[in-house]
């Protein structure tokens, strides 16, 4: 697949990227990146696949999805899943949390006096905004933040996933089905294009065959 870029982005929005990326660094869960022995912490190894997956989505992304998608898991480590019930309800709960907490920390964090020039209220509340995917079903901003998520969780997370001692197969089929349902077209047409094991794609035939 041809490499994409996303088209510069002026001084203010760079500054921004640079915080969020120090703030990253300070995930104490670490991470071999991906085709190298470079270690990493997990979350900037994440902010930077989110970044190159939305390169290929939508190479004229604006400077607050890219925001957005760079943040899309701001001081997640703070909020672990284990710190909430096991089951949906409880997985739910955990999402909704994560997502209300990393818009709210982002948000101040886009105020911040040594950024100039200032960015404005209207696209911090923009980026706010797209990191709690809100109007998911309306706005295409939101969407494509969606499917990155996904193309990065298929690219990235999906076979430490599948391998879970208490994975059962049908159990990762139902994931991928609703993962699938969460992508737009053109979403799903890059993740058909994906290098992905023999077993993700036998695993993946079957959730769309139903």
């Amino acid at each position: 697949m041809a490499m994409n870029t996303l088209p510069p982005l002026e001084s203010q929005w760079t500054q921004a990227f640079e915080l969020i990326d120090a703030v990253h660094a300070q995930d104490p869960n670490l991470t071999v990146a991906t085709g190298t022995a470079k270690t990493l912490p997990y979350e900037l190894h994440y902010a930077m696949k989110m970044t190159s997956w939305l390169a290929k989505r939508a190479p004229q992304a604006s400077p607050t999805l890219q925001v957005a998608c760079r943040a899309q898991h701001f001081r997640r480590w703070e909020l672990p899943r284990s710190s909430f019930p096991m089951g949906r309800s409880g997985y739910l709960t955990w999402r909704s949390k994560q997502k209300s907490q990393a818009s709210t920390q982002v948000f101040d964090l886009l105020g911040t006096p040594s950024i100039t020039p200032a960015i404005s209220e209207a696209d911090k509340e923009r980026v706010a905004l797209l990191i709690r995917k809100g109007n998911l079903t309306t706005d295409e901003e939101t969407q494509i933040l969606e499917d990155v998520a996904c193309l990065v969780f298929l690219d990235d997370q999906f076979d430490d996933f599948e391998r879970k001692a208490d994975m059962e197969e049908e159990k990762m089929i139902n994931i991928l089905r609703k993962t699938w349902a969460k992508m737009s077209e053109s979403g799903r047409q890059l993740a058909l294009g994906m290098d992905l094991s023999e077993k993700a794609k036998t695993l993946i035939g079957k959730a769309l065959q139903s």
